[in-house]
């Protein structure tokens, strides 16, 4: 008996130790920036530090300073000392720390490091001998140093990134990212995005010149194109260069890459960037602007994973010959809408509810068209049935479509997080005409029998969802052109809204829908209670969320 008891207690213990070891142990908390001879502090990311204990008991621990040049680290009591593996390149010198402290049971100890305690003649040493060997700038700080001049460019038809380059308000992207656009929308963090007016956009050289409201770009350092230079920029092969970009999911980032083989009109870079990056600033190793990045117009597939670059003087002659037009209105500094801050909660996206994959009680049809109203919990359901291998554009049939609505196009990666919000999917009904019935059955009075002839209806032109009186503006009002044969494709429209402003609070709920063959003249329908109800009901769980529920990765 005593034996058991021993036995259990030694688990007990062996359960528990983690927890107390746990609650013994200390936080450290370091956070290194630099502050630039503007006085902007910058974080230093991927700055390596060695703790190690006084006295020794083992080899250093090696801890690395995140995007935001912090790095918390779990110790037990005790005495340590916390000094740079490498001096870092800031401004022309070399910068690096050595630092002693106490680490105590159960509390947070704040260590800050920057140009003010690093040790002055260390500094001066690393410097001076790693004169021959440091870049001259990190790369891993320009992305802190620039990441708020960089922007995400949206358009109803696609996603790209810019940066602004002057406090009037001036951005510069792809002219591909914006063309043909009727509406192009700049977001300058996840909480504001507003209208952008096209002020130049130069096919032949893929770039284009936007405007925000200058009020919006004053407190953004512009990145500096340092055009009366920007002739002196050469491109060698295998030379460094960092693009910077804001990918369609995700915070910014960086990707550092080296100069391909290639003419002299094409400059190529083998930097991999996320989607949606493409368009952002391209910096030498020196931190030196020398071009924007664009798409690789290539039918090799690995050719196409790298990025062409445009010249910063290329760049500098559309932006100059943008500086010479006769000044224009700016667009409203008046912030858009944009996506929750919080996620849905996976706990309910995974709760398989009665039904599930029936968006019957979702949809409504009109004369041109058919509606599906497509909620987190709608589109987790349809992704189950895809992975269980059965057809989705059986179980999800509407009116006159079958819509596999796991299937977004170039918005596809938009939805795969399933973000929390309302998007109203608009497609041109797939039916037979009037005319072809006549015929079939003039055929069908000679003994000649033909299966029915369908065709799309007129394509997608706009949308307009009013809740009672007020006019809804979407977070999004994108289009998808899917091709549906050789020589045809159809325009679908996938507007993205608030998932408060759909519900039974609204007295009554219209959509006007138009068509590219009647612009001008819309079909009204209005929501049907019910749909409105289910709506509010599936985005119950994401109201329930507390404030201060972890943000969104977007």
């Amino acid at each position: 008996m005593l034996r058991r008891l021993a036995l259990a207690a030694l688990a007990a213990v062996a359960v528990l130790s983690p927890a107390l070891v746990a609650q013994t142990q200390g936080v450290l908390h370091i956070r290194v920036t630099l502050t630039d001879t503007a006085g902007v502090s910058t974080p230093v990311p991927q700055h390596a530090l060695l703790i190690s204990d006084n006295p020794a008991t083992s080899s250093p621990r090696r801890v690395v300073t995140g995007p935001d040049g912090r790095v918390d680290v779990r110790l037990r009591p005790g005495n340590y000392t916390i000094e740079s593996e490498e001096p870092v390149a800031f401004g022309g010198a070399g910068y690096e720390w050595v630092r002693s402290l106490d680490v105590l049971a159960g509390t947070d100890v704040v260590l800050e490091l920057n140009g003010g305690n690093a040790d002055a003649a260390t500094v001066s040493a690393s410097a001076a001998a790693a004169a021959s060997t440091l870049p001259e700038s990190n790369p891993a700080l320009l992305l802190p140093q620039w990441q708020d001049s960089i922007v995400a460019v949206w358009t109803p038809s696609s996603r790209a990134s810019g940066f602004i380059v002057d406090r009037s308000g001036l951005v510069l992207t792809n002219q591909r990212a914006v063309s043909g656009a009727t509406q192009v929308d700049v977001q300058l963090s996840s909480a504001l995005k507003v209208a952008a007016r096209v002020v130049a956009a130069d096919a032949a050289r893929d770039v284009a010149v936007l405007q925000i409201n200058p009020s919006v770009a004053s407190t953004v350092t512009p990145v500096p194109m340092h055009c009366a230079d920007a002739g002196a920029v050469l491109f060698a092969e295998r030379r460094k260069v960092i693009a910077l970009g804001s990918p369609l999911r995700g915070p910014r980032d960086l990707s550092i890459g080296e100069l391909l083989p290639g003419s002299p009109s094409l400059v190529l870079a083998d930097v991999r960037l996320g989607r949606g990056s493409l368009g952002g600033p391209v910096f030498g190793a020196a931190g030196t602007l020398v071009g924007l990045s664009s798409a690789v117009d290539d039918q090799d597939e690995r050719r196409r994973r790298d990025a062409r670059i445009v010249p910063v003087r290329v760049a500098c002659d559309v932006l100059e010959a943008a500086r010479q037009l006769p000044p224009a209105e700016s667009p409203s500094a008046t912030g858009l809408p944009v996506e929750p801050v919080r996620p849905f909660p996976a706990a309910a996206l995974n709760a398989a509810p009665s039904g599930a994959g029936n968006i019957e009680p979702y949809t409504l049809s009109a004369s041109d068209f058919d509606v599906a109203f497509i909620t987190p919990v709608v589109l987790r359901n349809a992704q189950r049935l895809a992975a269980s291998g059965r057809t989705t554009s059986q179980s999800l049939q509407m009116q006159s479509n079958p819509v596999d609505l796991t299937d977004f196009g170039v918005w596809t990666d938009y939805f795969a997080d399933l973000p929390a919000v309302l998007v109203v999917r608009v497609t041109p009904r797939f039916e037979e005409g009037w005319w072809t019935k006549v015929a079939r059955g003039a055929a069908y009075t000679q003994g000649v029998a033909l299966p029915p002839i369908r065709r799309f209806k007129p394509g997608f032109a706009g949308l307009r969802v009013s809740c009672g009186e007020t006019l809804l503006t979407p977070i999004h009002p994108f289009t998808l052109d899917q091709r549906v044969s050789d020589t045809d494709a159809v325009r679908e429209g996938l507007y993205v809204f608030d998932a408060a402003t759909l519900g039974p609070h609204c007295s009554t709920a219209t959509l006007r829908l138009s068509s590219e063959k009647t612009p001008d003249k819309a079909d009204t329908k209005t929501i049907d209670r019910r749909i409105l109800q289910r709506i509010w009901d599936d985005f119950a769980p994401h109201r329930a969320l507390p404030t201060d529920a972890p943000a969104a990765a977007r």
